[in-house]
């Protein structure tokens, strides 16, 4: 009956450890894309603008992967 009670206890705060874990490829590829586009910036300094668009183009897209593995645990239900 104990072991019960602490599965019940642990699956509440489930949600959280997942959107911790989902966030780390995010970062991770946050970080890819403003390293590459500094070494770009430094290599070619003629085609700062179209790198800086593309770096900002990148950055959304790893945004909203964060924001989409936040609001998972919510579409497939927390108890």
């Amino acid at each position: 009956m104990a072991a019960t009670e602490t599965l019940a206890a642990v699956s509440g705060s489930i949600g959280s450890v997942g959107y911790g874990l989902s966030a780390i490829g995010p970062g991770i590829g946050v970080g890819i894309i403003f390293g590459n586009g500094t070494q770009a910036l430094a290599r070619q300094p003629e085609a700062a603008g179209l790198i800086r668009a593309n770096q900002i183009l990148g950055f959304a897209f790893c945004e909203a992967l964060a924001l989409i593995g936040i609001v998972m645990p919510f579409v497939f239900g927390i108890d």
